[in-house]
């Protein structure tokens, strides 16, 4: 045993049958199981949160396929190693089977020239592509790839895989087997917990528990709550500003304030501020929720919103938090209507699409006497010189009249 290698990569699963949790699409009836079983895949994207199994997953694959197996990871992977990978699966001396599979590790991290470089290789079969991405691959992988393989969505594994896998790691000789450890099973509970899907920072933190403890006068390592709490430290949040998870979030933020809910509100407001979300673009968030969905309905919506966005850029951080929560919270509770942004939605729609007609001459522009005698402002009724300040003359366009793009609703008032 290397203790050297850390233990998450010591104790990956070397066959299907050892793979824990993804049933959804490694159960024994799954496509993905039977073809891996078969050794008859085809070009696969493996897309999931760190630590949900998509590098252990291509291990096992590694040691059940007959073809030759390349990985690469694109962080530290160029143009010219692909050209050498698909050299190797080219060597029918080395390779009789003159096609490889590639496992490319942080696939999203490959720019448009590097993914282009795979395409052909990818097209004639002579690579059976295995991407690995934490991110959304639809937004960041190349469409011609994404139409050649099949998409996987891996999920956080859930708490009882990891007390699994964990409780295997401290027994496993190639894991922790060696070291004559005590824990409790509640304790390994609260690890499978706090590691939020993560089954790598769950390993890790066991094995710095064990690492960093003392063992006592009868050579036992007693690892209590405290020495995992103290050796995980935070819990883990699945939060990356940068990346798809963001997206994620800020829609469940937006959605919550506008279903009405400030406790789901408050929770993703407080994801986001955990994870590093600049403030000035949760408040801009906020300004627009106010005017889309609370609208006329509780127009002092807006106005809140809008102080907070200027508190917020005069504050900053931490004491923005309180002002984002006050805002947030303020447009959750308020009665929503969308219908000004409904309208304007309809208008634009109208204006870009149809002949709209020409602006009514009584309301047109007539800023020189000259002008009136083409009929700019011929007609026109100043509204305030009527009863309660309003007429009735034509506004619309002919071709618009009759047209409703304004729809009051119950919770205008």
């Amino acid at each position: 045993m290397d203790l050297n290698t850390p233990l998450a990569h010591r104790v990956r699963p070397k066959t299907l049958d050892e793979f824990v949790g993804q049933e959804d699409i490694l159960g024994k009836d799954k496509i993905l199981y039977r073809t891996i079983k078969a050794d008859r895949l085809s070009s696969i994207i493996l897309w999931g949160p760190p630590g949900c199994g998509k590098t252990s997953l291509a291990r096992v694959i590694s040691e059940t396929t007959k073809y030759k197996f390349i990985k690469l990871n694109a962080v530290t992977s160029g143009v010219s190693d692909i050209k050498n990978a698909i050299a190797e699966a080219n060597n029918l001396f080395l390779n009789p089977t003159g096609k490889c599979i590639l496992f490319i590790d942080e696939i999203h991290r490959f720019n448009k020239l590097q993914q282009d470089a795979l395409l052909p290789f990818v097209e004639d079969g002579t690579v059976i592509l295995i991407g690995a991405t934490t991110e959304n691959p639809y937004f960041e992988v190349n469409k011609a790839l994404i139409s050649r393989s099949m998409v996987f969505k891996l999920n956080p594994l859930k708490k009882e895989d990891i007390f699994k896998i964990v409780k295997n790691a401290i027994q496993n000789k190639e894991g922790l087997g060696n070291y004559n450890i005590k824990i409790e099973d509640s304790t390994l509970e609260k690890l499978s917990e706090v590691s939020n899907g993560d089954v790598r920072t769950a390993l890790n933190g066991i094995e710095v528990a064990v690492l960093t403890t003392i063992p006592n006068q009868n050579g036992v390592i007693e690892i209590t709550d405290e020495i995992i709490a103290d050796s995980v430290r935070k819990r883990k949040a699945l939060f990356d500003k940068s990346g798809d998870s963001h997206y994620d979030n800020i829609s469940a933020f937006i959605k919550s304030m506008r279903g009405s809910d400030p406790d789901a509100t408050v929770f993703y407001l407080a994801r986001a501020i955990n994870g590093g979300e600049d403030p000035v673009f949760l408040a801009r968030r906020i300004v627009i929720a106010a005017a889309e969905d609370v609208g006329l309905a509780n127009p002092n919506a807006l106005v809140v919103a809008n102080a907070a966005m200027q508190a917020v850029n005069v504050i900053g951080m931490p004491e923005s938090r309180i002002i984002l929560s006050e805002a947030a919270v303020y447009v959750a509770n308020s009665k929503k209507s969308n219908a000004t942004y409904l309208a304007i939605n309809k208008a634009l729609e109208d204006v870009q699409t149809k002949d709209t007609g020409e602006i009514p001459m009584h309301i047109r522009n007539a800023p020189t006497d000259g002008m009136s005698e083409f009929g700019y402002g011929v007609g026109y009724k100043y509204p305030h010189d009527y009863p309660n300040h309003q007429v009735e003359q034509q506004y619309l366009p002919d071709k618009m009249l009759g047209t409703k793009y304004y729809v009051k609703d119950e919770n205008i008032e």
